[in-house]
């Protein structure tokens, strides 16, 4: 059976995962490309990060964009959320500030749900304390919807 998720499924889905693939228009045409995110469930924003490129490009241009998240088990069990909003890309302390909240929470999310260590976390935790830091965006949550299959 299909189903419509409740707003709290949908939610727990964004705030349970830190895997999405983010949809972003380009000179008219879609683009998606998967990102590593955190879901700022209190502030009802999506915290990511990229270096200056196409996407980034993209989304100063355009700044639609929905980021998709999906559970799959099998054909017949699986859910899937797609949050979309505006991209907001931040700066100086706002921007350190979010990137070490993504990284507490993307480093608490892999301990928690797939019990390994966490070497590489270092990575972001020294990109908060350069001065070249990544481009950091939040995505402002308009809407989030979601379906789910079990059978």
């Amino acid at each position: 059976m299909i189903r419509t998720l409740k707003q709290n499924e949908s939610s727990r889905l964004l705030e349970t995962n830190y895997i999405g693939n983010l949809s972003y228009i380009y000179q008219n045409r879609p683009f998606i490309a998967p990102i590593t995110y955190f879901f700022d469930k209190a502030n009802d924003v999506i915290i990511g990060y990229s270096a200056e490129g196409h996407k980034i490009n993209a989304m100063r241009k355009n700044n639609n964009v929905s980021l998709s998240v999906s559970g799959i088990d099998s054909v017949n069990s699986w859910e899937s959320v797609l949050a979309q909003g505006t991209f907001v890309e931040l700066s100086g302390s706002d921007a350190k500030a979010q990137l070490h909240i993504f990284s507490l929470g993307v480093k608490d999310l892999i301990i928690n749900k797939e019990h390994r260590k966490l070497d590489f976390i270092s990575e972001f935790s020294s990109k908060i304390y350069k001065d070249d830091l990544p481009i950091v965006f939040q995505i402002k949550i308009e809407e989030i919807t979601g379906k789910m299959r079990r059978n």
